[in-house]
């Protein structure tokens, strides 16, 4: 008689501040229990991180299950690294990013079968500062919205909160300056924007560049340097689709490491946390993780 395969281990990590992480993902685990998956849902206690718990329980465990949005992968993503385990995600934020790059389904029950029955994949993160991050590193407009946009609006409005939020922003926003150190040069410049993306998506709705992928080991650069507020307008269905870099006020590249200098610190927003400041020291850390994505 044949030996029964093994089953899976998956440690499941939902974060209940997620947009819809306070909803039911019984049947999302359902899925990947009559996948063959043991899943084992745990959270973090006291003081202790989701990266620290993925790093205490990773030797009992065959893969790692995130339930959240791209601020919970990027809080994540250094035990994710540390632990050496496949992930899986299951979207559950408000934007949820870097599901949309790498093809992941926004239905939580269809990406739990796409962790059952999908392909393992080598993705890139981007690093700043020693931080890890998916999508992009932004410092700037979105730094400030970021730092406006609360986790009540966005469980509110959803993707509208960004818009809403934006809106007044660009009322006030003003150019700053800042050095880019890349590829052997130094560039000053005068910026509303300066973004450093690993994936394709970011910002519910932007995208870095029309070509990024996760997987292609380099990290695109761009800065809007546009002078007045109704020029970003004019931007937006660039900004959209990815087109921008082809604006005369954009300036846009590909490298694989990037210092940013400011005369005084300025946030560094990260998958929409806000975790260092400048200097802003990025590079790229090519194929840091196995995730599930659809088959090719």
């Amino acid at each position: 008689m044949p030996k029964s395969k093994p089953s899976r281990r998956a440690l499941l990590i939902v974060n209940p501040k997620a947009r819809r992480g306070t909803g039911s993902i019984a049947a999302a685990v359902n899925v990947m229990s009559r996948g063959g998956m043991t899943v084992i849902e745990e959270r973090a206690s006291g003081n202790e991180t989701l990266s620290d718990l993925i790093r205490r329980r990773a030797p009992d465990f065959d893969l790692v299950v995130l339930g959240g949005g791209d601020g919970t992968l990027n809080i994540a993503a250094a035990g994710l690294v540390d632990a050496g385990l496949p992930l899986g995600v299951l979207p559950l934020g408000t934007a949820n990013d870097f599901a949309r790059t790498v093809g992941i389904p926004p239905d939580p029950v269809k990406a739990a079968s796409l962790i059952v029955t999908g392909a393992l994949s080598p993705i890139d993160l981007g690093e700043v500062n020693g931080h890890l991050f998916f999508n992009v590193a932004s410092i700037g407009f979105s730094a400030e919205l970021a730092a406006d946009l609360t986790q009540q609006a966005k469980k509110r409005w959803g993707k509208l909160g960004y818009a809403i939020v934006a809106a007044r922003l660009l009322a006030r926003s003003q150019l700053f300056s800042a050095y880019l150190d890349h590829d052997g040069t130094t560039e000053k410049i005068r910026t509303m924007q300066v973004s450093v993306g690993n994936g394709r998506h970011y910002g519910g709705g932007m995208t870095v560049e029309e070509s990024a992928t996760a997987d292609d080991g380099m990290l695109d650069f761009y800065s809007l340097e546009v002078d007045h507020w109704w020029r970003l307008l004019a931007l937006l269905p660039s900004l959209r689709k990815g087109t921008h870099g082809r604006w005369d006020d954009v300036r846009a590249f590909r490298t694989t490491e990037v210092t940013i200098r400011t005369s005084k610190p300025r946030p560094v927003n990260t998958d929409g946390e806000l975790i260092t400041t400048t200097p802003a020291h990025f590079r790229i850390r090519p194929q840091a993780l196995q995730v599930f994505t659809p088959k090719s």
